[in-house]
């Protein structure tokens, strides 16, 4: 099913960008909007999506149509972690930012399997 993958690739796509490490202070380095490229390396996912994401006050946000819980934030040294799920599907990454670009990995669980790949981001 379509679907069920393109929510797996999405959730995935969103899993780059937050950390569950010391909170980042108000106004931090990494405020402001993302542009985040998820890359399947394994697995039934779609090859390739990108998302717009922004960080406020080291919180990271999806301000998309979908329907996704997305929970994170970005510690003082740029490092990320995150958890993003829609129903029955979840994934999850880790990886690091920079001032202006950052990557990691991400693994996921839907309905068609798991899968797993590498992000890229870079501020817009």
């Amino acid at each position: 099913m379509v679907l069920a993958r393109s929510t797996v690739s999405l959730i995935a796509g969103l899993t780059f960008a937050s950390a569950f490490a010391s909170p980042a202070p108000a106004g931090t380095n990494f405020d402001g909007n993302w542009s985040v490229l998820i890359v399947t390396q394994s697995g039934p996912c779609d090859r390739a999506y990108r998302y717009g994401l922004s960080i406020r006050n080291g919180a990271v946000f999806y301000e998309g149509s979908l329907a996704v819980n997305l929970r994170g934030r970005v510690s003082n040294n740029g490092q990320v972690s995150v958890r993003v799920s829609a129903g029955s599907q979840g994934a999850s990454g880790s990886g690091r930012l920079s001032r202006d670009s950052g990557s990691g990995k991400w693994r996921g669980t839907g309905s068609m399997g798991s899968c797993a790949g590498s992000w890229t981001a870079e501020r817009r």
